[in-house]
């Protein structure tokens, strides 16, 4: 617990380094849920820079996740795999495209802006527009991982939606796939 604790410090110093991050004014991000770092740190200073936030929230089994803000005051609910998403109105609720930046757990990662995810495919499906359009620029996709998530290679798979950049507690790594 202390180093998960650690590790989430260090990942809010590397994100609040990178340009890109500073610049969002509406941020997509997660709660730990197993074992993931930890963006808790950065959410807290990203709300202080009145930045707004949103939590993912599952729709039907096949549709995109839609977003949801996240205030002091949200009341939260858990979904299907246990997870809280904010209780918002679907009408408030966000598509991807309108966050300038998702910051996304992801089980490995390599330095090519490949990643595996949880298994599920929800933000590949969610994400699934900039495959159609690789130069969209909104969203910004930052995968957050532990610095031993690292793989050497990745073989992504069709639908794999590649990262503009990582950020581990000790590097923050951007790509540049334009």
């Amino acid at each position: 617990a202390g180093e998960q604790a650690n590790a989430g410090r260090q990942l809010n110093t590397q994100l609040q380094s990178l340009d890109v991050v500073r610049q969002a004014e509406q941020i997509g991000l997660y709660l730990v849920n197993d074992g993931e770092i930890d963006p808790a740190n950065f959410m807290h200073w990203a709300f202080a820079q009145a930045k707004r936030c949103y939590l993912p929230i599952l729709n039907k089994r096949d549709e995109p996740m839609s977003f949801g803000e996240l205030s002091q005051d949200s009341q939260l609910q858990m979904n299907r795999f246990n997870i809280p998403e904010p209780v918002v109105p679907k009408d408030a609720r966000l598509n991807a495209r309108k966050l300038n930046l998702i910051l996304m757990p992801l089980v490995a990662f390599d330095r090519e802006g490949n990643r595996i995810g949880m298994g599920g495919g929800y933000y590949d499906r969610t994400l699934a527009f900039k495959r159609q359009h690789p130069y969209h620029q909104r969203p910004v996709l930052i995968g957050l991982a532990y610095e031993f998530q690292q793989l050497d290679t990745i073989q992504p798979a069709a639908w794999d939606i590649p990262l503009d950049g990582i950020v581990t507690e000790k590097q923050a790594i951007i790509f540049n796939h334009h």
